[in-house]
């Protein structure tokens, strides 16, 4: 079984909300971090927000600017990114990540075991 399922995507108007979900085969806290990566057609990949599953610490891309947040379930068996505040821009494949090994520095410039399938977000009305 895959460890990272994606879900939440969709279609969604400008300015609108979108809340992703992964869930993790097992608990979130095997890894040392998880996190969210999208693909926008034609440009490379990026990280979009990541969180530090010791520390609680996240790091965020400067896209994001305070509109979307990392959070984990009480059960440690989910991830989700909120998106607020969509933008035409963050039309994009997300991609939920997770990283068994320790890490310093930001974990948005690390490399990453797992990667989900990804689910796609369209931002357009």
């Amino acid at each position: 079984q895959w460890p990272l399922v994606e879900s939440g995507g969709g279609l969604v108007q400008p300015g609108g909300s979108a809340r992703l979900s992964c869930a993790v085969s097992g608990s979130t806290l095997v890894y040392e971090a998880m996190g969210w990566f999208r693909r926008v057609p034609g440009k490379e990949r990026e990280g979009v927000l990541c969180i530090n599953n010791r520390s609680g610490t996240t790091n965020s891309a400067d896209f994001v600017k305070g509109r979307f947040t990392v959070s984990r379930d009480k059960a440690n068996s989910t991830i989700y990114l909120e998106m607020n505040s969509l933008k035409p821009e963050d039309t994009a494949v997300y991609h939920c990540v997770a990283r068994r090994s320790y890490y310093l520095g930001s974990c948005l410039r690390i490399g990453y075991d797992y990667w989900g399938q990804g689910t796609q977000v369209t931002i357009s009305s």
